[in-house]
């Protein structure tokens, strides 16, 4: 079956060839080939590539046959328009290389020529017998090896294109043999790789298979011998002219039809001196019909959609709105309805979604491909080089079902929203719901394409897939509602991970500097924003832009009817049935605890309305809010933690450094040796939040001291948690119902190994520190785990991804899989009886593509006149019949069905499993402390020496005491790191007044200080030789020398209002450092600054803490000053060669200078820059001569400007309250000194 068996019984034979085939040799394929491919290839090229201009073959003068012998075997031969044709020679010397289709059209158009050979079977009795049956002619022949186009979108079974309707059908027919352009093709994707035809093109599903199929296709094609010169047919035949959209065949066809008797000599008719008559006929150029149909249209890709579109051009919101408007809405678009009526079925199935998704990438599910159409694709193509091809009327690039988990991840990164629509069923269960549908008489045009909905939208803040998020640590969504009260600035706060569902309502009146809400950015970093549009502050907004990052996605929503107000909110929550139990039969709403005691929260209530709303839109409210998961959120405790607010952790580089903003070097990622995922996000909140409570902190050091006197807890734990799964992100998902089948299995495996680790750690049980609660507050997990040992097949779910569940637990699961084996048993015996029938033992099933059940016979063997031949190859036929048919078709539904069975037991198992949500969650929790304590245990053994344990004590009197201390962040890089001591409070003066030369280490001593305190009191051991200390309430800094342009505030700005902070909210309890306060201004304004701060701070506050400063006459001013202490950083100088030796000790007593001009020659700057700056230093260092000053006057009676101040405000009428009992006792102690 060498030849291509593409035509209708219409098209008769008159006569029968009856040659016998014979080899044709290589040679021969290449000589002949040679001379003829040129003029087919040519003659190809030239005709217009339209649907309504296409070559047609003409006849050859020469060939000595009857007409009746040229005959085609095209499937539409019937369907030809007689045109008269107009034949343009083309010049021979312009070899054109053939496209890549130019094989599928030359072998489209098969010829018997005229030879004089006898052939066993008739052209026209093969036709009868290949048309048999409603899909003879579909498909085109695999003796067409050439690389074809395929089609990655849906198949046949869905006609998404109702313009194109009746092109659309007469190519279905002539599939078998078809010849037509393939930029033609509406729903031409691009060019697939040889490897995926089989998979993704349903053409191949039943086609012919040439006896000589493992040979090249070069060899499978025929060649006309060229006699004579050809010219055109002046007329043309109904009955055997070939179908004038054909292409002429190819010249590079075989020689399969010559007789053995024939020599090759014989063979040769070429005239050598007559090469120009033959040209003509092999580059015929055909004219575009008149009135044939309508005229080409350009290709979409090759235009804009704004040309193809005019409502693109002008783009309006769904409201009519034009961009700029204030009201203008990004997310929608406006389609006229004029242009809505001119849609195809499915262009506008996909606008119907996209118009309200127009700042959104639409990924759009067809057949096992996902596609972005028009904008979206141009962005694709624009960001990712995606190949930009076209659909129909749209624009298109695709990217494999496979490979839509990096997509997304792609375009999120570039901070776009993603929106997928899939399928929500096959093209089966399509067919079966149109039969259902035609039943009732329902004849809608949206019914008959594949129904589609939109089933998410992901964005960087909500991203629920475990595979999709970047690492382990929270992602939040945060909706943001502001508002006065009594003329101050109070938020309501509503965050969200989407991950794990986990829900944080806060609400709280803030300063004028917005200081809580700079640390709730500061602890959470949103990665996601919803806002009242025009409704923030602008310190707000500035605060936001300074501490987010770029990539963060900023949402705003219309007050009142998208963002909800608090009444609006309540209203919402109680009817959208977010709160009811499935086992509540009267459906009444119970809201979780916590969510009931903020429901009178108005603005916490109304940012969780906001974000409920913004949740709805990317179809996740029901499958988050369900899970009740909630939790009020306190950006500062109040009681029971040390305070860090948003400026102490970026200046003490908690989780970032200031460097790259990066974790290396930072606190977290120094103390962070946590095993599983949700152990890190719990970990995290322990450092945003350390305890402040003394008896809370010992039962954690406790537990450290236990874990690691017996190392074989952490042994233990460590090795059976190293592999645990994120059960609490895929506890969300199960609950959503949205779980992959291999997750749930590692679900179960997880829970598990817990419950197995949990009974190895009861071993060590025997007292009641924090460890043996812990343990003893794991809820018993056997007895929930045990009904899922049996329930499914484990190994089928994590290698099949699928749940099939055990015989007797799914009824209809059983029912529908018996449906199916008794299908199979009597496709089996009616192949027995076939067997039997046919006298033939090899007769089998074989399946080929989707045409499954095939019925296979080797070729000998005689078949029944009805069966229909669906492929063949060299050695056997493959054939369908009614009753095979309707058994086929009936195992086919049943398998559809079944599938639907599947996915409703899934929803049932996960449903079954989330009864017991409460149950799995605490049992998560309690291992992430567990995780936590041995996190810290593994951190305090991993310091060194030295390293102790802190010692808490509550004294009146604040105290900080460290021996040998050491930076812990600095131990893996600083080999020989200079420990110090520091004590601030106790006996000592509160304030260690803070000097020495640049570069001496000031910055460390006071970083290192804060460090050591966050650690003791997170429960860690800290790095030196001992640590005593009272718990510290909050730690506010003022470090380093930062403007912000963004917010129009200049570097002395900022000081000042850091500093602002510390006046208003430190306590006795605090541990404040200060440096180098005044530098942004002048010398004269810095002094002042710095001496009146650091009088207030000593005096009136009496908290803990550094101030390090270059302004020496401080020392001079606060000598006597009873709370503050003057310390410096240990040098020594070389003033020959301006050298400074830094020794890093920290010491009593005033530095003798900056040395500034012996740092800026160890920089090397200059020595000639040097010298002059010298000469300038003396005469203009104003604070030099305020120090001078101030020497003479202690030879005098000097009073310090501080206490002068006191008096004076205690000698004032009406001074009650302006002087606490705290300053008067400091100012007595000060005048005492004196």
């Amino acid at each position: 079956m060498g030849e291509k068996l593409a035509a209708t019984a219409r098209t008769p034979a008159k006569t029968p060839s009856t040659a016998k085939k014979a080899p044709s040799t290589g040679k021969q394929q290449s000589i002949l080939g040679f001379f003829s491919r040129k003029g087919a290839a040519e003659a190809t090229n030239g005709a217009s590539p339209t649907p309504s201009t296409k070559p047609i073959s003409t006849t050859d003068k020469r060939d000595s046959s009857p007409q009746c012998l040229k005959e085609t075997t095209r499937a539409n031969s019937m369907l030809v328009q007689r045109r008269p044709t107009n034949v343009t020679p083309v010049p021979s010397s312009d070899a054109i290389e053939p496209s890549s289709s130019q094989e599928n059209r030359s072998t489209g158009t098969l010829k018997v020529t005229g030879i004089h050979v006898t052939s066993p079977t008739t052209p026209a009795k093969i036709v009868q017998k290949a048309t048999v049956g409603p899909k003879a002619g579909l498909h085109s022949s695999p003796s067409r090896k050439a690389k074809k186009a395929i089609n990655y979108a849906e198949t046949s079974d869905e006609d998404d294109d109702g313009v194109l309707a009746t092109m659309k059908a007469r190519r279905t027919k002539q599939r078998r043999s078809r010849a037509a352009v393939l930029d033609e093709d509406e729903e031409n994707a691009y060019q697939a790789e040889p490897n995926d035809i089989e998979d993704d093109d349903d053409d191949l599903a039943d086609f012919v298979v040439s006896d000589d199929s493992d040979v090249p296709s070069r060899s499978k094609k025929r060649k006309r011998p060229a006699t004579k010169p050809t010219a055109p047919r002046k007329k043309l035949n109904r009955s055997s002219s070939p179908d004038p959209r054909s292409p002429p065949a190819d010249g590079d066809a075989d020689m399969e039809d010559i007789p053995p008797s024939t020599s090759t000599a014989q063979k040769w008719k070429y005239d050598p001196e007559n090469v120009q008559p033959s040209e003509p006929a092999a580059r015929v150029s055909l004219p575009t019909p008149k009135s044939t149909g309508p005229k080409p249209k350009p290709k979409p890709h090759t235009k804009e959609p704004e040309e193809r579109y005019p409502w693109l051009a002008n783009i309006l919101d769904g409201s009519k709105n034009p961009p700029g408007h204030p009201d203008f809405d990004p997310t929608s678009i406006y389609i006229p309805p004029l242009a809505e009526k001119n849609f195809s079925p499915f262009e506008k199935q996909y606008w119907d979604i996209k118009k309200n998704l127009w700042d959104t990438i639409v990924f759009f599910k067809k057949g096992k491909f996902y596609e972005l159409y028009e904008n979206d694709a141009t962005i694709g193509h624009q960001l990712f080089d995606l190949k930009l091809t076209d659909r129909v009327n749209m624009r298109m690039v695709g990217v494999p079902e496979s490979s839509l988990d990096m997509w997304v991840n792609q375009f999120v990164a570039k901070g776009y929203k993603v929106a997928r629509v899939d399928q929500m069923e096959s093209a089966l269960g399509k067919e079966m719901r149109e039969r259902e549908s035609n039943a009732k008489k329902a004849d809608k045009k949206a019914d008959k394409i594949i129904r589609r909905e939109l089933t998410c939208i992901l964005t960087g803040g909500t991203l629920v897939d475990g595979s999709m998020l970047q690492d382990d640590m929270a992602t939040y969504c945060a909706a943001i509602k502001e508002s006065m009260v009594d003329d101050k600035p109070a938020f309501g706060i509503a965050f969200v991970d989407a991950a794990t569902g986990q829900f944080f309502l806060s609400e709280f009146e803030d300063d004028v500097d917005l200081t809580k809400f700079e640390t709730f950015v500061a602890q959470i970093s949103p990665r996601e924003l919803v806002l009242e549009k025009s409704r923030l502050s602008t310190k707000a907004l500035r605060i936001l832009k300074n501490n987010t990052g770029p990539t963060t996605i900023w949402n705003y929503l219309k007050p009142g009817s998208e963002f909800w107000d608090a009444d609006h909110a309540r209203r919402e929550l109680d009817c959208s049935a977010y709160f009811t139990s499935d086992e509540d039969e009267d459906k009444e709403e119970t809201w979780p605890k916590k969510l009931s005691e903020a429901k009178n929260k108005d603005l916490a209530i109304s940012a969780l309305g906001g974000l409920t709303y913004y949740l709805r839109i990317l179809k996740l409210d029901q499958n988050l809010l369900s899970q009740g998961n909630f939790d009020w959120y306190h950006p500062i405790h109040r009681n029971g933690t040390l305070i860090l607010d948003g400026q102490s952790l970026i200046n003490l580089e908690i989780f970032a450094n200031t460097v790259n903003g990066g974790p290396e070097g930072t606190l977290f990622n120094l103390l962070n040796r946590c095993i599983t995922p949700f152990g890190k996000r719990l970990f995290r909140q322990w450092v945003c939040h350390p305890l402040c409570n003394i008896q809370k902190i010992n039962e954690r050091l406790d537990a450290v001291d236990m874990l690691n006197a017996d190392r074989s807890i952490v042994q233990q734990f460590s090795s059976q948690m190293a592999k645990m799964p994120d059960l609490e992100r895929l506890l969300s998902r199960i609950h959503a119902g949205a779980c992959r089948p291999e997750d749930f299995v590692r679900v179960l495996e997880g829970f598990e190994q817990i419950d197995y680790t949990m009974g190895l750690l009861s071993a060590f049980r025997g007292g009641n520190g924090l460890v043996d609660r812990l343990i003893a507050a794991m809820p018993d997990l056997k007895g929930i785990l045990g009904y899922w040992e049996t329930a499914f097949d484990r190994t089928k779910a994590r290698d099949g991804k699928i749940l099939i569940p055990e015989r007797g637990i799914e009824e209809d699961f059983d029912s529908s899989q018996d449906e199916i084996e008794r299908i199979k048993e009597e496709l089996h015996a009616l192949l027995d009886r076939q067997k039997t029938a046919l006298r033939c033992k090899t007769v089998k099933f074989t399946d080929v593509g989707k045409e499954i059940y095939q019925i296979e016979v080797p070729k000998s063997v005689k078949v029944p006149s009805s069966w229909r031949q669906m492929s063949a190859t060299s050695a056997v036929k493959r054939y369908y019949y009614r009753e095979l048919e309707d058994l086929v078709r009936e195992l086919q539904e049943a398998e559809e069905t079944h599938s639907q069975i599947v996915k409703e037991v899934a929803s049932r198992f996960f449903k079954r499993f989330d009864v017991d949500y409460e149950v799995w969650l605490q049992a998560i929790r309690i291992i992430a402390q567990l995780d936590c304590l041995i996190s810290l245990a593994k951190s305090s053994s991993a310091l060194g020496v030295p390293s102790c344990r802190p010692v808490f004590v509550d004294d009146e009197r604040s105290v900080v005491e460290f021996k040998e201390l050491r930076h812990p962040c600095m131990m893996n890089t600083v080999a020989d790191f200079i420990p110090n001591d520091i004590k601030l409070g106790g006996d000592e003066a509160k304030i260690n007044l803070l000097t020495g030369a640049n570069a001496a280490g000031k910055s460390t001593i006071l970083r290192m200080s804060c460090i050591a305190v966050i650690m003791a009191q997170i429960g860690c051991y800290v790095p030196a030789s001992s640590a005593v200390l009272t718990p510290i309430d909050r730690i506010m800094s003022r470090l380093g020398a930062n403007d912000n342009i963004f917010a129009a505030q200049s570097t002395f700005f900022v000081e000042l209002s850091e500093t602002k902070k510390i006046l208003a909210e430190a306590t006795p309890r605090s541990l404040v450092i200060l440096d180098e306060l005044g530098r942004g201004t002048s010398s004269y304004d810095g002094v002042a600054v710095a001496q009146a701060v650091l009088h207030h701070v000593a005096s009136h506050i009496g908290c803990v803490g550094f101030f390090a400063t270059h302004y020496h006459s401080l020392a001079a001013e606060f000598a006597h000053h009873p709370e503050v202490r003057a310390r410096r950083m240990q040098i020594e100088v070389d003033e020959a060669q301006r050298r400074v030796t830094f020794l890093y000790r920290l010491e009593d007593g005033v530095a003798e200078g900056s040395f500034g001009m012996h740092c800026a020659a160890m920089c090397g700057i200059p020595g000639r820059v040097i010298e002059r700056a010298e000469v300038a230093a003396k005469e203009w260092e104003h604070t030099s001569r305020l120090k001078e000053s101030l020497e003479r006057a202690k030879e005098g009676c000097y009073i310090p400007l501080g206490v002068l101040s006191d008096v004076a405000r205690l000698l004032r009428s009406g001074w009650e309250g302006e002087v606490e009992e705290r300053g008067v006792e400091v100012l007595l102690r000060a005048i005492e000194a004196l």
